[in-house]
């Protein structure tokens, strides 16, 4: 069961979700950036992440946009522990969390239960996304919902 352990006004499990969010946000950056791990190269990098059989790898600017959303993202779990939470705003935070649960949770589980991602079959994208990607977004909604700010319901 996932607890939440004050640090500082932050649970540790709001500190482990800031932590994932932008390591995730980082690699996109990367990415954006020309940087090819796990791939060899721009061709193996797409096959891995995106999926995409023909054209190139996603450039700077899209990669970027999820860069700022997942930075976002961390930017709310962080506001959970801050003084916005004890004035007129907390719904703010409140919402995101819901908006969070919902990305994160839809994403995971559209591998699995819709063909959202048949355009991938035969990539190595395909069996990663149902391996790793999903679950781990799985994981991040069930974090989120573990550490929803109830005290400002």
């Amino acid at each position: 069961m996932l607890t939440a352990v004050s640090i500082h006004n932050m649970s540790l499990l709001s500190a482990a979700l800031i932590a994932v969010l932008f390591a995730l946000a980082a690699l996109h950056l990367y990415w954006g950036v020309g940087g090819r791990w796990p791939g060899r190269d721009e061709d193996s990098l797409r096959l891995m992440v995106a999926g995409v059989k023909q054209g190139r790898m996603y450039g700077f600017l899209p990669c970027a946009m999820v860069a700022t959303a997942l930075s976002a993202a961390a930017a709310i779990v962080y506001a959970r522990g801050s003084a916005i939470m004890d004035g007129g705003f907390a719904w703010v935070v409140v919402a995101g969390y819901v908006v969070l649960i919902l990305v994160f949770g839809l994403r995971g589980i559209a591998p699995y239960v819709s063909p959202a991602f048949e355009y991938a079959r035969g990539t190595p994208f395909f069996e990663l996304n149902r391996l790793y990607y999903a679950p781990l977004c799985l994981l991040i909604a069930a974090a989120l919902a573990a550490d929803f700010p109830r005290a400002a319901l």
